[in-house]
């Protein structure tokens, strides 16, 4: 397929552009013109590259030229911080092209007033997660609220097509497939080893020729290194917390670091050891699953607006989530799979052209 011209775009969008000197990525138009081709799509492209706004481009091309009531998008994102995430980001150029879109998120977290809401007036993009989707789909009405809907995201989709989430998913989206038989399906994701696999689960029908492969360009690659106590490491039971010191020196040294944990137990433990190593008083945060949800959204929005030096981490943070001040992944032990690695690296200097830093600190002497 030809790269699609920057001409392709509405004058609004291709000025947005121009305002900050940028010129839409090769991935980024051809995910354009697929979206204008009504083709469904499989973008795989690396963290940084723009997945996010290549998979709404088409969305807002069509809400400019063709503005509607009603839900449009359906987004999809396996955690509820990376629907908030990208809600963030997604309204900035909404916002600053002045445009009449309504963006919102529906998760475990939502008020049951705003749900209600949603489903008499709902935006014209939502984001939500494969559970608070099977739900909203169980309602009588859910096939007023869906009759219209065009496209439906997937985002980060590795995470859901091998598991009971995949399968759920692809239930909810032959459902609106039903309600909605022109539903264009499109799916994002940096780590894909089986580009096919995914578009087959993507297809309707399972026929991969149904789904247009597109591939972003390569990002540069990670500096990963291990950090080595002074002493002997443990032979075992410790987790990285023998390296507490360590790992607040390598804190101080960055703009803003996040140490990742691969349980919530440990997560906390670790929160606790930096803090009594914590001799400058730098601003450290703790985020996982349990916690209440006004203490993740506080979290999440002091880490968005750069207030904190280090936030400690379950995978509640693995996926997606885009916050530009951070230069420092630290993983403590070993991490469940070279690909979960790779994710929380990429969270890391969230950019195409620049490496992302990632320490790994050694949980015991194997």
């Amino acid at each position: 397929m030809r790269e699609q011209a920057v001409s392709d775009l509405p004058p609004i969008l291709e000025n947005w552009f121009a305002a900050r000197g940028w010129r839409p990525r090769r991935h980024q138009t051809e995910m354009l013109a697929q979206g204008r081709a009504g083709r469904h799509a499989l973008l795989v492209a690396a963290t940084g590259a723009g997945k996010t706004l290549a998979g709404f481009l088409p969305t807002l091309a069509e809400l400019v030229e063709d503005p509607t009531e009603g839900l449009h998008t359906l987004y999809v994102s396996p955690l509820k911080a990376l629907a908030v995430d990208v809600q963030r980001n997604l309204l900035t150029p909404i916002e600053e092209m002045g445009l009449d879109i309504r963006v919102e998120t529906r998760t475990g977290d939502t008020s049951s007033d705003k749900k209600a809401r949603q489903r008499v007036k709902p935006p014209q993009i939502l984001l939500t997660t494969p559970e608070s989707l099977s739900l909203l789909l169980s309602y009588p009405d859910s096939f007023t609220m869906f009759e219209g809907i065009r496209t439906i995201v997937v985002d980060e989709v590795h995470a859901f097509a091998t598991g009971k989430r995949g399968d759920l998913l692809s239930l909810c989206m032959a459902r609106l497939q039903r309600i909605s038989p022109g539903m264009r399906r499109v799916a994002l994701s940096a780590t894909v080893a089986d580009a096919d696999g995914y578009r087959a689960w993507l297809a309707p029908d399972g026929d991969i020729d149904q789904v247009a492969s597109v591939q972003g360009e390569a990002g540069a690659e990670p500096n990963i290194a291990i950090l080595l106590p002074e002493g002997r490491i443990p032979w075992s039971g410790h987790s990285g917390r023998y390296a507490a010191e360590q790992v607040m020196a390598q804190i101080e040294a960055h703009r803003t670091s996040i140490v990742f944990c691969n349980t919530r137990s440990l997560a906390e433990l670790i929160f606790q050891d930096l803090w009594k190593v914590n001799v400058n008083s730098l601003p450290i945060g703790v985020h996982h699953g349990s916690l209440a949800k006004e203490a993740r959204q506080r979290v999440e929005g002091a880490m968005a607006d750069g207030k904190l030096r280090a936030l400690v981490a379950t995978a509640s943070l693995d996926l997606g989530v885009d916050w530009g001040d951070v230069d420092c992944v630290i993983q403590m032990g070993a991490p469940k799979g070279s690909s979960r690695l790779l994710q929380r690296i990429g969270r890391a200097n969230h950019r195409l052209d620049e490496s992302s830093e990632a320490i790994v600190v050694p949980g015991n002497r194997f």
